[in-house]
């Protein structure tokens, strides 16, 4: 028993004649009877009571129908539920981000996107620090990271997107002399205790340009690879916080934001992935960002 011959039946019996069966079939009616005889004859007995003007189902056609139609409904939803895993529209997508990512407004509003257009989706967002997400991206527990760009993520196994830059910003208190100042240069920091990120390269690489530019000046107080630390270290008046513009939104009482005059300082943001990704989700959310 195939499922053509269950479809066979079920026109058969709904239409109650082979001819218009036939034709809705887009069949000759001799194969459509040549059929329902091949399916009688292996289920034992007949389906039908044949006569002049119409058939009929038999006792035994009755109870096939409600199965013939329970097993077609079944197939369908077996053909669609595969047909929207390949597109991408069901399945399981999983997010890290490293925790300022969250500040840049792309990650929620790809999140957002992703959702609203594949509400089927399984989506399973966690906080990843940068050095952590390649690892689990490659591991296979983890399908896509927002991070800050760092040397980790060069391996040819790893597609990575650059998807933002953004200028860095002093977090200081309000009681700060500094504070007067809309813009402040490397060189009014000098002296200064300053909070950096311990997360990655790009801060790595701005700790060796306040090195440089400060040299025995350079004082680095502390170092944190947690956002709201650093932001907190800042707030409390433990040391001058160099972050990511788009970390300027965190409100914290007594604590501002003054802009660092230097152009060639910035922070950026990557997506990364598998660069050879088996699943149809993840491949459908990565087209969508």
């Amino acid at each position: 028993m195939e499922l053509r011959h269950l479809r066979y039946f079920l026109a058969v019996a709904e239409e109650g004649h082979f001819g218009r069966a036939a034709e809705r079939l887009n069949i000759v009616q001799p194969a459509l009877s040549m059929q329902i005889k091949a399916l009688e004859a292996e289920l034992g007995g007949a389906l039908f009571i044949r006569t002049s003007r119409r058939v009929e189902l038999t006792e035994a056609g009755g109870l096939l129908l409600t199965e013939a139609r329970r097993t077609l409904e079944q197939a369908e939803h077996t053909r669609l539920t595969v047909e929207r895993a390949m597109r991408g529209e069901t399945g399981r997508v999983r997010v890290g981000f490293a925790g300022n990512a969250i500040f840049s407004g792309k990650l929620i509003a790809d999140l957002r996107l992703f959702h609203q257009r594949f509400p089927d989706a399984e989506l399973m967002i966690q906080e990843v620090g940068p050095q952590e997400q390649v690892d689990a991206i490659l591991a296979g527990h983890l399908d896509i990271g927002y991070t800050p760009a760092h040397s980790n993520i060069a391996g040819p196994d790893i597609a990575v997107r650059r998807i933002g830059d953004w200028e860095i910003l002093v977090a200081l208190t309000e009681e700060s002399p500094l504070a007067q100042y809309a813009d402040l240069t490397i060189e009014m920091l000098a002296g200064q205790p300053l909070v950096l990120y311990d997360a990655h390269d790009s801060h790595e690489h701005l700790f060796i340009m306040l090195t440089q530019r400060l040299g025995e000046q350079c004082h680095i107080a502390y170092r944190s690879g947690s956002t709201l630390s650093i932001l907190a270290m800042a707030a409390t008046g433990l040391g001058l916080a160099l972050i990511p513009a788009p970390l300027q939104q965190v409100h914290i009482p007594g604590l501002v934001y003054r802009r660092l005059n230097e152009p060639e300082l910035t922070a950026n943001l990557v997506i990364i992935s598998r660069e050879q990704e088996p699943s149809e989700a993840v491949k459908a959310y990565l087209r969508l960002v």
